[in-house]
């Protein structure tokens, strides 16, 4: 490996306090350096550089340079602003305590650690090292004690365990995310010892593997035990002169709970707090880079933000130097011991000759200019020009994934240019081979003339590029789940509907006794306080009311003829456009569309050239795009995906089959800025074939929007991007095949009514992150296929958002949280009136921000102009209208400011929302409102449903919140719906699925019985899930309604094993639920709907359109009489003695088998 270096050319400092000065280290050579000097001496070293993103850039370059056992940490910063009033995330808390865990005993490796973090006061060792807990197998282990000690370590408990520092009591098991472990464990007890350890999937909670011992930290960098706690409310009367009555967070404290932004009080926790040198050892190097500027800056924030803060009497704060080591002691500390600092320039001017340092220069030089010019004849010229002008040199070219390897290999391979594969840096250092490839998540390179070496990565190569990684996650069925998570949303008195009594008020889940027996029901309350108790075997028969608005739901009567009358209306009206629904798809159906032929190898060639792993949610949605683009009916595809989810590769690989087989492309973008990054996205992305891109826009002038008509009507252009001006009479396609309408909620009835015209003979495909209700509507009643991509790139966090009343403080603090950790922010105004005024007064609170005004009424160059400034980060701070809501992709800017949220729609805040969040860092969003008096009750109901829905992939959920609010659109027109508020829309959509169902089947939709019939099965057993073992009512709940949803036996298993891993052995009662629920299954498929079965014998009742054949049922009784009678026509009861429950089970599902058999037999 040290071949490659200009071995000693350097000095390291011998002793304590020495420092030396290495220059001229451009690019990644200092991590080189690093190292080389870790290699040949093998002491723990420290890192200090200036910001975030440099540690990471640091931490990548040294992670892939040193060889494996040689361990790199990388020390994270909390990510939020001195004294803010919220805490860092989980996660970083989880690792910052892993390391601290780990450094006291390290003896070789490196930390890397950016300047500010390194500033911080941390909890000292004693806490660290002394909390920590080890659980092995067969430990005695007692759970009050267990969650008491948890709960000192600031462990939050919880009903289903997702984050670190979470755990969660069931009976005998219990579950927990430890800090500083990539997966929880589960933890089984028999009688008071630990009979197993395993850990589990938070996303679907199913045990993984089993291990033999856990090691647990603390959940938080202080303690809340009642030593620490006395210590806190000592040393807080000592700090602060105020009543701490009146204070949230000494209040929070006293009690044991941790409030949020506790970490800026945690010198109080302790009699001293430590600093990271405390944790390193003695003889440790230390490696500087300029990092003097950013530690001073940073000082003096923290005062500016005191003097700020420092006044409010509720929540008093600790000065600067009891939370920060000042710049001159963090300087001071590093000079205790070896030092080494590094420049990136060769020029040292700031070193007095005088100095005792003598400097180290390395014979790096700047990198040479050999990217990629994809637009150029032989874009590789540069390239080829540097092999030919040093023969001898061996470069390594480093790509970021494997795919992107194989798009680098075939272009090289192209111009005659040989390639190997190297699997790591030790291997491409030691091969003599002159041009090798390998991948990792490096941004720089360097050069070493001395050595014949340069190390080029794939942005040096290919210019800016955008780095990305994916993760794939485990697939889900994200629609049936949304369904049944409804349900959880349900409180006291929401309205719920039953299929055969109407609108009711929910009451929760009771326990009753009958026949001795206990079983569960829910409750639910009518007119006249009448209740109906519904056994949770029929949960199926629930649903959440959701209409326009919960507050006027309808009350039904109990056995009132309201509800009937309610029900035959909306079945008839739903016939009709059922009838018409199918009309429109006869017509699709009869009218032939195009089958394009099977993707061949020129489109598996088109997908490698995309740099990400799909997520299998994006894999889905492609694969089913293609294959009804390869069916011949017309296509008329909804994908729904929450936005930066991927959706426009779906778009590009339909588009690409669509222009290989001849036909024009026309993508119908809502506005001029979208149709210039669509234009410049898809002109990249077909950069390799020979396809013509056009867009017609207002960045066009008048007569290249004629010319582009004119090539569309004669055919030579293939793609055209453009806004709603692509669907005015007068644009004619020669041989138009797909039609893309990007951000679909954008547009107004007439211009989809223009589309509809197209609907039927070409195929269409919409993306959206929010459906609006109408959409959603026809996709969910089956008339579109709908695909939903729910699954975000990953380590993507959700976006925090906060609903505040609008004050300059909060908007100075938000901006300059962004900007400390150098991101950049959003703020959206939507006045263009005002909008400059709004950008000097931003400028005037927060002077350090670079403040640009975008909006469109902007001349277009001028617009251009300000969104790639904002783009390059040339300036942070971008005040606009809601112009970004479409399109723009910036992973830096993760704050969005929204001035007069509440007057905005559900889609769009979502949508601006989703601007931000688009990389690995905490996003925020703040919606601004005037006072609470002021703000329309929809407006409120819409703030609340973006509060509620934080989760990543949520933009379907608001979609029915949004059906809710606005009632939904009447399918096939602009009438609204009186029915849909009378039953509800998920009963509603049922009925209209029943009836479409039925219509194409050719029968006619039954109006008097539009929905299925309960089968009801009594065994007169116990059959629930005991409270005791399942003690949350909402878990309760949710499984009971999954298992009345069951379609077959197989879920039925599937959910078994499910609930057996996450909640322990099950009861008796339980699995007698799951038997009764298998029964039922059978009964419904041979249509009977009822059965009765006790100690002595029982009945069954049919169905009228039951499958089995009445003249076996004779046959039946006729063989034995003494056993069987028919009581009335549809009615068989017959005589068993069947004392045990096991027996019940046997003889009734032996009786199905002879039924189902004879009916087998008769239809044979």
């Amino acid at each position: 490996m040290s071949k490659v270096f200009p071995t000693g050319k350097y000095r390291l400092p011998k002793k304590a306090s020495q420092r030396r000065h290495w220059g001229d280290l451009p690019g990644s050579a200092q991590s080189l350096v690093i190292t080389q000097t870790l290699v040949e001496n093998p002491d723990f070293s420290l890192v200090i550089v200036e910001d975030s993103h440099a540690a990471e850039q640091a931490f990548n370059e040294l992670r892939f340079f040193l060889p494996e056992d040689i361990p790199v940490l990388l020390f994270p910063d909390w990510e939020t602003l001195i004294y803010d009033s919220f805490s860092p995330h989980q996660d970083i808390i989880s690792t910052r305590l892993a390391i601290l865990n780990q450094l006291p005993t390290m003896t070789k490796g490196a930390l890397v650690v950016p300047a500010t973090t390194m500033m911080q006061r941390v909890t000292p060792r004693s806490f660290v090292l002394g909390s920590s807990l080890v659980l092995d197998i067969g430990q005695n282990f007692d759970i009050q004690t267990m969650r008491r000690k948890l709960e000192t370590s600031a462990y939050r408990c919880v009903d289903t365990v997702f984050e670190h520092g979470e755990f969660a009591v069931r009976g005998s098991i219990m579950d927990i995310f430890p800090m500083g472990s990539d997966v929880p464990y589960r933890i089984d007890l028999f009688d008071d010892e630990v009979e197993s350890l395993r850990t589990f999937d938070p996303e679907t909670q199913l045990s993984i593997e089993k291990v033999s011992s856990v090691n647990m930290l603390p959940a938080r960098e202080f303690p809340l035990t009642d030593a620490a706690i006395h210590t806190f409310q000592d040393k807080w009367h000592q700090m602060f002169q105020v009543d701490p009555r009146t204070c949230t967070v000494y209040q929070d404290v006293s009690q044991s709970l941790s409030p949020a932004g506790i970490e800026y009080y945690l010198p109080l926790f302790f009699e001293e707090t430590e600093t990271l040198f405390d944790y390193l050892p003695d003889d440790s190097l230390v490696f500087t880079s300029d990092v003097e500027e950013t530690t001073r800056r940073y000082w003096q924030d923290a005062h500016a933000r005191y003097e700020n803060l420092r006044y409010d009497v509720q929540r008093p704060i600790l000065s600067p130097d009891h939370l920060l080591i000042p710049t001159d002691s963090l300087f001071a500390e590093c000079n205790n011991r070896r030092r080494v600092h590094l420049h990136t320039d060769p020029s040292l001017t700031e070193i007095s000759p005088n100095d005792s340092s003598r400097d180290d220069f390395f014979s790096f030089m700047e990198m040479p200019v050999i990217s990629i010019k994809e637009r150029q004849q032989n874009p590789l010229t540069q390239l080829q020009s540097f092999i030919k002008a040093n023969p001898d040199t061996r470069i390594l070219i480093v790509t970021e994934s494997n795919g992107r390897r194989e798009v680098v290999d075939e272009l090289l391979n192209q111009a005659d240019i040989v390639t190997h594969n190297a699997l790591n840096w030790d291997q491409a250092t030691e091969s003599k081979q002159l041009l090798q490839l390998t991948v990792a998540p490096l941004e720089r390179g360097f050069y070493l003339p001395d050595e014949n070496f340069l190390l080029v990565t794939e942005q040096h190569l290919f210019g800016e590029h955008v780095l990305q990684q994916r993760r794939r996650e485990r697939q889900k069925d994200n629609a049936a789940e949304l369904v049944i998570k409804s349900l959880t949303e349900l409180n006291i008195d929401s309205p719920v509907v039953h299929i055969d009594h109407g609108v009711g008020r929910y009451l929760g889940l009771q326990t009753l006794e009958i026949d001795g027996h206990e079983t569960e029901f829910l409750c639910l309350r009518y007119q006249d306080d009448a209740k109906l108790y519904v056994p949770v075997s029929s949960l199926h028969l629930i649903s959440r009311y959701a209409g326009a608005d919960e507050t006027v739901a309808p009350l039904h009567r109990l056995g009132g003829d309201v509800w009937e009358k309610a029900k035959r209306k909306a079945a008839e009206q739903i016939r009709d456009v059922a009838a018409e629904l199918l009309n429109i798809y006869a017509r699709r159906e009869a009218r032939k569309g195009y089958a394009y032929p099977e993707p061949d190898d020129s489109y598996r060639k088109f997908v490698s050239t995309f740099q990400f792993e799909e997520t299998p949610d994006q894999q889905t949605a492609i694969e089913r795009v293609i294959t009804d683009m390869t069916q011949e009916k017309a296509m008329d595809h909804l994908v729904c995906g929450d936005v930066g989810f991927g959706k426009t590769e779906v778009a590009m690989r339909a588009t690409f089959l669509a222009v290989q087989s001849g036909k024009q492309v026309a993508i119908l973008v809502p506005t001029t800025l979208l149709t210039q990054q669509h234009t410049d996205t898809f002109k990249d992305r077909f950069a390799d074939w020979p396809v013509n891109i056009e867009s017609i826009s207002r960045f066009k002038t008048k007569k290249e929007q004629r010319l582009t008509a004119e090539k569309m009507t004669a055919g030579t252009v293939d793609i055209v991007i453009g806004t709603h001006a692509l669907i005015q009479d007068g644009m004619d396609f020669k041989n138009l095949g797909l039609v893309i309408i990007d951000e679909e909620h954008r547009f107004g009835v007439r211009q989809k009514e223009r589309l509809k015209s197209l609907r039927a003979e070409v195929d269409i495909l919409t993306m959206t992150a929010t459906p609006i209700p109408r959409t959603l509507n026809m996709a969910i009643s089956g008339m579109r296929d709908l695909t939903i991509i729910a699954t975000p790139p990953a380590r993507r966090l959700s976006i925090k958002t906060f609903i505040r009343q609008r004050n300059d403080g909060q908007i100075k603090e938000a901006i300059q949280r962004e900007l400390m950790r150098g991101g950049q922010i959003y703020y959206l105004h939507n006045e263009v009136k005002t909008i400059e005024n709004t950008a000097q007064a931003i400028q005037k609170l927060v002077p350090e921000a670079r403040v640009v005004i975008g909006h469109g009424q902007m001349r277009e160059r001028e617009l251009e102009q300000v969104m790639s400034d904002f783009y390059h980060k040339r300036t942070n701070v971008l005040v606009c209208t809601t112009i970004i809501e479409t399109g723009i992709d910036i992973p830096n800017a993760n704050t969005i400011i929204m001035d007069r949220a509440d007057k905005f729609g559900l889609a769009q805040i979502h949508q601006l929302r989703g601007r931000v969040g688009r990389s690995h860092h905490q996003a925020y969003a703040y919606l601004l409102t005037p006072h609470p008096k002021v703000i329309s009750s929809d407006a409120r109901k819409r703030l609340d449903a973006i509060s509620e829905a934080e989760d990543l992939g949520s933009g379907f959920i608001l979609a029915t919140h949004d059906l809710e609010i606005r009632g939904a659109g009447e399918l096939l027109g602009d009438e609204q719906t009186g029915n849909m508020q009378t039953v509800g829309f998920s009963l509603y959509m049922e009925m209209l699925d029943r009836a479409v169902k039925a219509i194409k089947a050719g029968k006619t939709p039954n109006l008097d019985r539009p929905l299925k019939e309960d089968t009801e099965i009594n065994l007169h057993l116990p059959a629930l899930i005991p409270a005791d073992y399942l003690p949350d009512v909402h878990s309760r709940l949710v499984l009971y309604k999954r298992i009345s949803n069951a379609e077959d036996n197989d879920q039925l298993k599937n959910l078994q094993v499910e609930m057996i891993d996450r909640f322990g052995l099950l009861p008796e009662p339980t699995k007698i639920l799951f038997r009764l629920t298998s029964l039922k299954l059978v009964a419904e498929h041979l249509g009977i709907k009822k059965v009765d079965a006790g100690v002595k014998g029982g009945k069954l009742e049919f169905s009228q359109d039951t499958p089995i054949d009445p003249f076996s049922i004779v046959q039946l009784v006729q063989s034995e009489p003494h056993r069987y009678r028919l009581q009335t026509a549809n009615q068989l009861s017959f005589e068993e003695n069947m004392e045990k429950p096991e027996t019940r089970f046997q003889k009734i599902e032996r009786l199905f088998e002879r039924l189902e058999n004879k009916n087998l037999a008769i239809a044979g």
